[in-house]
């Protein structure tokens, strides 16, 4: 397979299409970093490596858990094949912790543990900042139908519980983290995206430093090192073909 036309550019990663081959699609990692809908904009050398290693060992994780993604298979250090999806336009955020802006929103002190995990959507739009949606303004806008919304939450809450674990392992407190999803030509929901520290809060489960893009977000320092930290602990406890 070879690289073709540039179909699509995001903040973090590039979409090719590949001649003759309809229902893949080529992903490249970029370098950038950006927060806050893009006003804040950096990067540092190899971040799509270290991003793209780290998406296709949990992709292969998750897998190995019974949870299907579009990931097909790795190309090289920054690029990956993945099955071509049509993205349902909600990013699916899953809080185990209450951090950054909803504890500010709810007035509590970030870091208070949730009785359970807490499953919310937002809406995929840039322009309009990602904006929150109930299930009934998905439902009534028909962005979503009420079994593709079940099986978004049954979804998320197994992926959460799968990587709470294995993040355990590496040492590492799974604060929240955002997915998304789309359907294949056969209709089914497949996981897509990446899964890293750039859409992931993770913490020091014995000295509760931030190990995620908070420190890029909160001029914290040490952005690339924590990045690179957080593939070392994930190669050391994730063993997958």
């Amino acid at each position: 397979m070879k690289k073709g036309e540039l179909l699509y550019e995001g903040k973090a990663k590039k979409i090719y299409q590949i001649p003759g081959v309809e229902d893949r699609v080529w992903v490249e990692y970029k370098d950038s970093l950006t927060a806050f809908n893009a006003q804040k904009k950096g990067n540092f050398e190899n971040k799509g490596q270290v991003n793209r290693e780290i998406s296709s060992l949990i992709f292969r994780y998750l897998q190995s858990k019974g949870i299907s993604s579009h990931w097909v298979s790795d190309v090289n250090d920054h690029e990956m094949i993945v099955e071509k999806l049509k993205i349902i336009p909600l990013e699916v955020v899953v809080r185990n912790t209450l951090a950054g802006s909803t504890a500010k929103k709810m007035g509590i002190e970030e870091g208070r543990k949730l009785p359970r995990a807490l499953v919310e959507f937002y809406f995929k739009d840039d322009n309009l900042a990602d904006p929150f949606m109930s299930d009934d303004q998905i439902l009534i806008l028909q962005i979503a139908s009420e079994e593709d919304l079940r099986s978004l939450k049954a979804a998320a809450l197994k992926i959460n519980q799968e990587l709470v674990a294995m993040w355990g392992q590496a040492g590492l407190d799974l604060i929240d983290f955002k997915v998304e999803f789309g359907k294949n030509s056969k209709g089914q929901i497949l996981l897509a995206d990446e899964i890293s520290p750039d859409c992931s809060r993770l913490w020091d489960l014995k000295t509760g430093e931030k190990m995620d893009k908070d420190r890029f977000r909160r001029d914290l320092g040490q952005v690339k090192e924590s990045y690179q930290e957080v593939l070392k602990r994930l190669r050391e406890v994730v063993h997958v073909k």
